[in-house]
């Protein structure tokens, strides 16, 4: 599982994370919410040791990552994938080297055996022959399944979102929303996802968190968000600005 403890962010004078707390269970699907700016992707960071707190803890599996030096998060950064909000696919390389990647690097593996796993993870996302072409001759949505296909490939214990319908139409969208949801399922691993995408809330989570200002404001079900008639969570979920902005 993770668990974050009374995390706090700051850089220079802006505090972003201001005291998150929050669980994830093995195998849970998890999305965090919340405006633009707020402090998403860098919670997100924190969770693979990307960035270390200023204050407070991260746990993976119970164990205290915050501290720990660039030789230890290698091996606790083994067990994620993530799939950049922009794909972050090499240009240079074609479909099946993006994806083999990751597991040439880690050098445990024949090339036999990468084979294998790459058509595996290509079919898992529905792009099983692409691997000769070139991320250029790809479409937005076609990018965003490679990049998530280089992020399961060596099997994670977690894979982490970060808006992954960003740039999409709402077709395309909805297609990726449930290949999170298959891969979820098939592989059984736990899931984050950062989102603005309320479709996304829908079909994806399990557990929803709300991040405002710097803390997570509320935790629930997609329907307890949909349904909630507080003011903060309401405005947000549909997408209602508030009239304090608006004054300025």
């Amino acid at each position: 599982m993770i668990e974050v403890r009374q995390l706090h962010k700051s850089f220079g004078a802006q505090e972003v994370l201001a005291g998150v707390d929050l669980s994830v269970a093995t195998g849970e699907a998890a999305i965090i919410i919340g405006r633009s700016g707020c402090g998403k992707s860098i919670l997100l960071k924190h969770l693979i040791g990307l960035l270390q707190p200023d204050r407070g803890d991260v746990l993976v599996d119970g164990r205290s990552i915050a501290r720990l030096n660039e030789r230890a998060l290698l091996q606790v950064r083994r067990k994620f994938g993530m799939l950049f909000q922009g794909a972050a696919l090499f240009d240079s390389l074609t479909v099946y080297e993006n994806i083999a990647f990751p597991l040439r690097r880690h050098g445990r593996w024949t090339e036999v055996e990468i084979r294998e796993k790459v058509e595996d993870a290509l079919e898992m996302v529905a792009l099983a022959g692409a691997g000769p072409k070139k991320p250029s001759e790809l479409s937005g949505g076609m990018r965003k399944r490679v990049g998530l296909a280089r992020a399961i490939v060596y099997r994670p214990q977690f894979v982490l979102y970060d808006e992954p319908t960003t740039g999409l139409d709402p077709v395309v969208s909805d297609s990726i929303d449930h290949l999170i949801v298959r891969v979820c399922e098939r592989l059984k691993v736990t899931t984050v996802v950062v989102t603005h995408d309320m479709r996304s809330v829908r079909t994806i989570g399990q557990k929803v968190f709300m991040l405002h200002e710097g803390r997570i404001y509320a935790t629930g079900t997609p329907q307890d968000f949909f349904q909630s008639r507080d003011p903060v969570v309401y405005r947000f979920v549909n997408g209602i600005s508030d009239p304090k902005d608006l004054a300025l």
